[in-house]
């Protein structure tokens, strides 16, 4: 028996093949192409994505390890989550999607944000609205593009557009809905959310939610696309957070979970619901009843490095060698790391949000730059980790981790062991358990995670270093709350 999971990332699509023991046994990957058409929006072409979904898993196929594996017998999809994917019945976008990245809607998040409908949202929900997320996006188009909406049968998110695309079923998960329309209770649509966000004569949109999360067998179309037989078992969701966690086997109240990637997530288990506190983040049914995700994703994480490699002329192979010429501290260069154009979600809301350079003189380095940028991230990440509650270890990975300077940066800026999974592609591999959950499939899950905790690497933080950055954590806490201050009076 073989599974295959399937990551349909916002810049790279993956999928990987795990045998019978739940070991990682192939990979293929493909870039996702994200366009500009005006300043602030991007969007993705949902038919460049399902093409590049079957070339990935037509890849994996040919692979020695597929041959020897045999036919597989799930496909498990999971991909990144919010923005808008309008669809017609057949599962065809009426649009090109719009990307959780997007910022055409910030006027409309940030006079909600200003008249405190979004911090009514929050308590309802524990859901902080920003300008990619469904509500505001699709605000915007029903004042823009009406017409575009009334002929689309569904809003949905990414895996559930190649969900029906391949199987012909119409459903999201509980993570996917979450934000921000999912009373995270009941687990079902809260209607007077819909109705504050002026959205309740657009309730049919939303795609009925299922739980533990959607299933269905592919379809002929499917099939013909993926190289894959008829009635092979898909299973769709969680969306790239919460299945990174269940791959990475956080479930105990106060672990945590970073993801370095396009996205610097940081993510704490609760086992109580807690709306108090700032509006920010998500906060996600975790597969039972009595665990959620408190989900502190914030906009920029490896693209603000991506940024300032392709600045210097240098690429992600020279990172250790760069953060190796500088010291902790960078030489007394500060960022602070807010290069989204759509400002920040986490572990504060501000659309305003602007990315700062401080402490350059003509004797910087580049290197002194890239450590500086590095640490901003490590400064924000433990920033949403103290916003969401961690008391435990945490759990990471992503592109990011790549880097072994870096993972030990991390450590060294939460002053706590981080622990790296024994494979990569913990995105497809959680998608996969969560698939053999909600298919009902025979595989001792058990015995899997018990291997994969064996194989973790923990890199633990250093006395020196920890205490360094403990201070120098304190002055960017000091910098971001300035800068606050500075954001909202440009805004008004």
């Amino acid at each position: 028996m073989s599974y295959i999971g399937v990551d349909i990332g916002t810049s790279v699509i993956k999928a990987a093949l795990f045998d019978d023991a739940g070991e990682q046994c192939a990979l293929e990957s493909a870039p996702a192409r994200v366009v500009s058409p005006h300043e602030a929006w991007f969007e993705q072409d949902m038919e460049e994505v399902l093409t590049a979904v079957a070339m990935v898993v037509r890849g994996l196929l040919k692979s020695a390890a597929a041959q020897t594996a045999g036919p597989p017998t799930l496909l498990a999809l999971t991909g990144q989550g919010d923005g808008v994917w309008l669809v017609d019945g057949a599962g065809r976008a009426v649009r090109p999607a719009v990307s959780w990245m997007d910022a055409r809607a910030a006027g409309i998040a940030d006079r909600w944000q200003a008249d405190g409908m979004s911090e009514t949202v929050f308590r309802r929900t524990g859901g902080a609205m920003f300008p990619g997320c469904p509500a505001p996006v699709l605000a915007w188009l029903d004042a823009h593009e009406p017409r575009v909406l009334d002929w689309a049968l569904t809003a949905a998110y990414c895996k559930d557009v190649v969900m029906q695309r391949l199987t012909g079923v119409r459903a999201t998960d509980t993570s996917d809905a979450a934000l921000p329309f999912l009373d995270p209770v009941t687990r079902t649509y809260a209607t007077d959310v819909l109705d504050a966000c002026g959205l309740a004569h657009r309730a049919d949109l939303l795609a009925p939610v299922v739980e533990p999360g959607p299933t269905g067998v592919l379809n002929d179309e499917g099939a013909a696309l993926l190289g894959l037989a008829v009635g092979t078992p898909v299973s769709a969701g969680p969306f790239d957070l919460p299945a990174c966690a269940r791959g990475s086997g956080v479930d105990e109240p106060g672990v945590g979970h970073l993801i370095v990637g396009t996205t610097l997530a940081c993510q704490v288990v609760i086992d109580e619901l807690d709306m108090s506190g700032e509006p920010a983040g998500l906060t996600l049914p975790l597969g039972r009843p009595d665990r959620w995700l408190r989900s502190m994703p914030a906009m920029v994480g490896t693209a603000a490095l991506d940024w300032v490699l392709a600045l210097i002329g240098r690429t992600h192979d020279g990172v250790d060698e760069l953060l190796a010429a500088s010291v902790p501290g960078a030489h007394g260069v500060r960022c602070l790391p807010y290069f989204s154009p759509a400002g920040e979600r986490a572990p504060f809301l501000e659309s305003g949000a602007r990315a700062r350079l401080d402490g350059l003189t003509v004797q910087t380095t580049p290197a002194d730059v890239v450590r500086a940028v590095c640490e901003g991230i490590a400064y924000a990440a433990r920033h949403c980790f103290e916003a969401a509650g961690l008391s435990g270890d945490v759990a990471i990975c992503g592109g990011g981790v790549r880097s072994k300077h870096w993972l030990r940066l991390f450590a060294d800026v939460l002053g706590r062991p981080v622990h790296v999974a024994p494979s990569a592609e913990v995105g497809a591999y959680g998608a996969v358990l969560a698939g053999i959950a909600a298919t009902g499939l025979d595989a001792d899950a058990g015995a899997w995670a018990t291997t994969r905790a064996a194989a973790t690497t923990v890199v633990g933080p250093g006395a020196d270093s920890t205490r360094l950055y403990a201070g120098e954590y304190d002055r960017y806490r000091a910098t971001v709350d300035r800068a606050r201050t500075e954001w909202k009076e440009r805004q008004v």
